[in-house]
């Protein structure tokens, strides 16, 4: 994990649009968080949990952006499904989920592959002002919110 105090990797990414989105340039504090795979029960429960506190996040001025290294299309139709508000980027190598520590090699069903870690960090004038490793899709943006008070 990276920690609260370092810079944070700043980088470009495709949203479920295909338009590009640049972490440096969406102002004010942003959580940016990791997620294994689109409309799946856990990242549908976590990404839902940001739709339905959509509300507050805006109130504080903080933005939100989902990345999985699902392509473009899945990403589209998952935010498409669930009427998600926010951007969800396309990192298909896994290189910006590596640059934060969120991205490996995991184990399933006895099966062994690279995938991405479900890391959450709040990003702020390009710094990482928290950092939160492992988190569970159940009450993670009411935690967040929490926090950010």
């Amino acid at each position: 994990m990276l920690e609260p105090g370092t810079d944070a990797p700043d980088f470009t990414l495709d949203n479920q649009h295909g338009e590009p989105v640049t972490l440096s340039d969406i102002d004010g504090p942003t959580v940016v968080y990791f997620y294994p795979r689109a409309d799946t029960p856990g990242c549908t429960t976590e990404a839902c949990g940001f739709r339905d506190s959509w509300d507050d996040f805006e109130e504080r001025g903080v933005a939100v952006v989902g990345i999985s290294d699902d392509p473009v299309s899945d990403l589209a139709d998952f935010a498409a499904e669930y009427d998600l508000p926010f951007d969800l980027l396309s990192d298909p190598d896994g290189e910006v989920a590596a640059a934060y520590d969120s991205y490996g090699e995991k184990n399933m069903f006895g099966k062994t592959f690279d995938g991405t870690f479900r890391n959450t960090y709040v990003v702020e004038d390009g710094e990482i002002v928290a950092a939160y490793e492992g988190v569970s899709p159940d009450d993670h943006a009411e935690e967040l919110l929490s926090d950010l008070e």
